[in-house]
């Protein structure tokens, strides 16, 4: 069935997604910001391509999408960056086209840290201890019960940006302090150390369809409040972790109601217990050359077969294609030159190179997961010493 797809992004991504939907026959339209407008879109997989000024003023957007529905019928709206979920549910709302897609309350699970941790609980889902920073008596209570580190974490921020670590009850009442009105915004957890992981998924019709399991280098927040160079790497498919962490995913996805498309969930593995706790979901592909990894390892390109869930929904049934049982890995970091020269990285098992401004970046597929720790090992040494850069990170808050 051929259907028309208006594709939400405020950020340059998705093009293998727009790609395959115009391969699967479907008309394609493509809503992004002013500044974004250059970018290498996929404009040959785009029916017609508009933009915004912005997507915060709401109003103004559905104004836009109203007036290109007047002479366009729209069948899907997807938003394809973490930011547009919430977005891509306030129009779904407006246009009552919730049956094709998560509307508001349903989206909160895949971008609201509270919204998350209240659902784990509700479905029993191991999470660290947490609490919402509304009524500061219950604030001090969690301070009392809790030891800590605590971190205060943004409700919608992506990744670990915003996040501060705080030692101290004394800490903690500063920083809610200086948030001043944005305090509702925020919530106060346990910190729990531990092994990162990111499990990247399909789910068609309720069902997680596909799962990859893959271990981050450093935990994030590490990374972004102290520096470093970021990478990750599968986890070997026969290490008895996979498929708890697995189990975990599906209970996430599928309690939460994902329905139809691609996934990017973190667990962590406390050092304390051993256990697995669940940090954060989401409902579009994971960041930073995450696609790229996964397809070298499994054959399966997370763009393209979201896309090609969203030509099945409701419609007909979807069907993983064939898996390759490869590794892969990513390094990327902050670069102090503009443009960093990688020539002198020349191993056959580099399947894809970085090409942002002041970023240095590589994605390596081998038939082994020891190759893969071997490269990255030696790349994070070499980049740490000849191209790495640091960014003070921010502690502001996006509302």
């Amino acid at each position: 069935m051929s259907i028309t797809v208006l594709a939400l992004a405020s950020y340059f991504k998705g093009n293998r997604f727009l790609e395959r939907l115009k391969a699967e026959g479907c008309t394609v339209y493509l809503l992004t910001v002013e500044s974004a407008l250059k970018e290498p879109w996929a404009r040959h997989a785009c029916d017609e391509v508009f933009a915004v000024g912005n997507f915060h003023d709401r109003r103004a957007l559905i104004n836009a999408v109203a007036y290109l529905n007047r002479a366009r019928k729209i069948d899907r709206i997807v938003a394809l960056d973490d930011f547009d979920v919430e977005v891509g549910a306030h129009l779904r709302e407006h246009f009552r086209m919730t049956d094709t897609g998560h509307g508001e309350s349903v989206a909160r699970f895949f971008r609201d840290k509270l919204a998350m941790r209240t659902k784990a609980r509700e479905i029993d889902v191991r999470i660290p201890d947490y609490c919402p920073i509304f009524n500061h008596d219950d604030v001090r209570s969690f301070l009392a019960r809790v030891p800590g580190p605590w971190l205060i974490k943004p409700r919608s921020e992506a990744s670990a940006a915003g996040i501060r670590k705080l030692k101290t009850a004394d800490e903690v009442w500063k920083r809610i302090d200086e948030l001043g009105d944005d305090q509702s915004f925020c919530l106060i957890e346990q910190m729990v150390p531990g092994d990162l992981f990111h499990v990247d998924s399909l789910c068609a019709d309720g069902r997680v369809v596909f799962a990859e399991v893959n271990a981050y280098w450093r935990p994030l927040l590490d990374v972004y409040q102290g520096g470093g160079v970021y990478a990750t790497r599968t986890v070997p498919r026969d290490r008895p972790e996979v498929d708890e962490l697995k189990r975990a995913n599906a209970q996430v996805l599928e309690g939460f109601g994902l329905g139809w498309g691609a996934s990017h969930t973190e667990f962590m593995k406390a050092h304390a217990d051993g256990q697995y706790y669940f940090i954060e979901t989401s409902a579009r592909v994971g960041g930073a050359n995450t696609a790229e990894m996964v397809e070298h390892a499994t054959g399966v390109n997370l763009w393209s077969e979201w896309a090609k869930l969203e030509t099945c929904r409701g419609t007909q049934s979807y069907v993983v294609p064939p898996l390759k049982q490869r590794f892969g890995g990513v390094v990327i970091s902050l670069a102090r030159q503009e443009w960093p020269d990688t020539s002198g990285f020349t191993d056959p098992e580099i399947v894809y190179r970085m090409t942002t401004k002041n970023h240095i970046g590589f994605v390596v597929a081998a038939d082994t997961p020891q190759r893969v720790e071997e490269l990255l090992t030696q790349y994070m040494d070499r980049i740490t010493r000849d191209f790495h850069a640091v960014l003070p990170a921010s502690d502001k808050v996006s509302i």
